[in-house]
């Protein structure tokens, strides 16, 4: 079973989140919170495997309560996925850097929302296709973020540049095997090594890293 933490500040939004979650089997909504300080407060008490959280809330925003959420030791089994309405969200690109495993946009459909909390919640990251690409490259590699290759980048072997390269093109392990001549085995332990390496938490901050670094964009 897959708890749900729902975080949003209009009742109508959650109203439809938990009515889409309690009818799916094998999931349930641990709870909800219409800012971001019960949010973090809500994550803490019920231990959610999953948080579905907005990122413009009153008071602590969906950032905050996103970085304080990945921050806590107790939470790291809680894994967050921010929901934005738009798809040039500055603050998307804040909330993968300070941990979230990614985001979708909010008229997604139902059926993919629930794969996408099934995803994350089995530890895989999740960046919507249709918004990661034009998203990272404009807030980082555009003028407002320099480039700023990671302190551990050095460490990196050449084989794992490649292999985080097209992590951040959005391939999956297979695909990634295929295009460099690998097992999808070899390419999920090059991929876990450099996550390692770089202290990412999932895919999702190993993609923001390869483009803070360079490696990609």
């Amino acid at each position: 079973m897959i708890s749900v933490l729902i975080a949003d500040d209009q009742d109508v939004v959650r109203l439809g989140l938990r009515t889409l979650i309690e009818h799916e089997d094998g999931f349930t909504v641990a709870g909800e919170a219409g800012d971001g300080l019960a949010a973090v407060a809500a994550a803490r008490q019920q231990r959610p495997d999953v948080v579905l959280m907005d990122i413009r809330m009153p008071g602590v925003d969906g950032l905050e309560a996103t970085r304080r959420i990945v921050a806590d030791p107790d939470l790291g089994d809680t894994k967050v996925i921010v929901l934005t309405t738009f798809e040039h969200d500055e603050y998307v690109f804040d909330a993968l850097r300070f941990g979230a495993s990614g985001f979708l946009l909010k008229d997604t459909s139902p059926a993919d929302l629930l794969q996408a909390i099934s995803l994350v919640a089995a530890g895989e990251a999740l960046l919507s296709p249709s918004v990661t690409r034009t998203l990272i490259r404009e807030f980082v590699t555009g003028a407002k973020r320099p480039a700023k290759p990671h302190p551990n980048l050095d460490e990196l072997t050449g084989r794992e540049r490649e292999v985080v390269a097209l992590v951040a093109e959005g391939l999956t392990n297979d695909e990634i095997g295929e295009r460099l001549v690998l097992s999808p085995a070899t390419a999920r332990t090059h991929v876990s090594r450099a996550m390692i390496k770089l202290g990412a938490r999932d895919r999702a901050q190993l993609v923001v890293f390869a483009y803070q670094s360079g490696l990609a964009g």
